[in-house]
């Protein structure tokens, strides 16, 4: 009982996705604006691991982590290509979530309990690579019920941020663009999807 009473839940595993969802998610927060590495879970051990310092100016304009308990994986493939008339395979991560508050989040590693509003569907080298839009939980500022509420610029910064992140001046880079922008409604079909995907994979486990 002591040992697991002092056992940290793994981030991606060990966290119930949230009572509310897919309305309300909670999120497990790898990076904030201020980073200048990119970090990402380690999926085995659930700690945070540096992927690459940021080469150039790109920031993120958002908190960004990902959704407990979810993968993208064939359901949420099959939707994305659906979406945008492709033929797509799941980027086998937990999904994506950037979540907007008018707070100063100094660090990541935390957990944060988000609204859902939209989300972007990019594709990243043929893989459904969605990104879930949310705002912080009763953030006073970031009130939005649906994407179509919020400023575009917002929407503009992200896409903007995730189409530019991976260039690298006189290199190739792996080719991402965003086929649509969804509302809340869509983003939350997303979300049941990469459920189902993560219960296919892992009830077993």
């Amino acid at each position: 009982m002591a040992n697991r009473l002092l056992s940290k839940p793994h981030p991606w595993h060990g966290i119930p996705i949230g009572k509310d969802a897919p309305g309300k998610v909670n999120a497990f927060i790898e990076m904030v604006p201020s980073d200048t590495c990119k970090y990402e879970i380690h999926k085995e051990t659930g700690y945070l691991m540096i992927d690459r310092p940021q080469k150039f100016s790109n920031i993120i304009p958002a908190l960004y982590g990902f959704v407990p308990k979810t993968y993208c994986g064939p359901k949420t493939a099959k939707f994305a290509g659906e979406k945008s008339n492709r033929v797509l395979k799941g980027d086998c991560d937990p999904l994506d979530i950037c979540v907007f508050t008018e707070r100063e989040i100094p660090h990541g590693d935390i957990l944060v309990e988000a609204k859902v509003i939209g989300g972007m569907r990019m594709i990243d080298g043929g893989e459904a690579d969605d990104k879930i839009i949310a705002v912080l939980a009763q953030d006073e500022v970031y009130s939005f019920d649906d994407i179509s509420d919020a400023p575009e610029r917002l929407v503009n910064r992200l896409m903007h941020y995730f189409l530019t992140y991976k260039q690298i001046p006189g290199e190739e880079s792996p080719k991402c663009e965003i086929t649509h922008v969804y509302g809340a409604d869509e983003a939350k079909k997303v979300i049941a999807l990469s459920v189902q995907d993560y219960k296919d994979l892992f009830s077993d486990e």
